[in-house]
């Protein structure tokens, strides 16, 4: 499997709608980021779904290494 691309070492704050489904980009080459705009084609990673259970704003990660894909854990901020 192939790295993802770190597309920035902070998270991305998105409001999210509860009973929405978001796919957030994994590959990281996506120009919408967080989301994904079908970049991934060129790999072999594909874009996580994240079910929102709540309306409300959430740190997506933007270097693609949380644990807790797609939230943010701070992993950003060993790199």
């Amino acid at each position: 499997m192939a790295a993802p691309v770190i597309a920035q070492k902070a998270p991305y704050m998105i409001d999210v709608e509860a009973g929405k489904t978001y796919y957030w980009c994994r590959c990281g080459l996506s120009k919408k980021q967080p989301l994904c705009d079908g970049s991934h084609k060129a790999t072999d990673l594909v874009p996580l779904p994240y079910a929102a259970t709540a309306s409300q704003r959430v740190a997506m990660c933007g270097c693609k290494q949380s644990k807790n894909k797609p939230l943010c854990d701070g992993s950003h901020k060993a790199l």
